[in-house]
């Protein structure tokens, strides 16, 4: 899948563009497919830009972000998806002790989080 560059500002998280994914589940697959090692990179790099990135794409209303700017917004949606599991499951990329998360289909996990979600009774 092709991505648009990152802002210059955050060039340096350019190796880790195949986490920045516009869906919720596109995010959860990509978590749960990868090893700890690569949850663990991804962690390290992004955690301390989350910060400044966070109030780049904050300069935007929802549904109105930027083209050039969608990674970098997906990249933080990216951490918030596994930082509990480095935080609390020892970068496991499940969930121990829990249903096997295929079972659960969210009712708007395909769509592209930046466009925000259809209005109510909107399909």
């Amino acid at each position: 899948m092709p991505h648009t560059p990152l802002p210059d500002a955050f060039a340096e998280l350019a190796p880790f563009l195949d986490w920045a994914l516009p869906s919720a589940d596109a995010r959860q697959t990509r978590r749960r497919t990868a090893t700890r090692q690569e949850i663990r990179a991804f962690y390290d790099a992004v955690l301390p830009r989350t910060e400044a990135m966070l109030a780049a794409v904050d300069a935007y209303p929802l549904g109105k972000l930027p083209d050039e700017m969608r990674p970098l917004y997906y990249l933080a949606l990216a951490l918030a998806e596994v930082a509990p599991h480095v935080e609390l499951y020892g970068g496991a990329p499940g969930v121990p002790y829990a249903f096997e998360e295929t079972r659960f289909v969210a009712a708007h996990g395909a769509q592209d989080t930046a466009l925000g979600l259809p209005p109510t009774g909107a399909s």
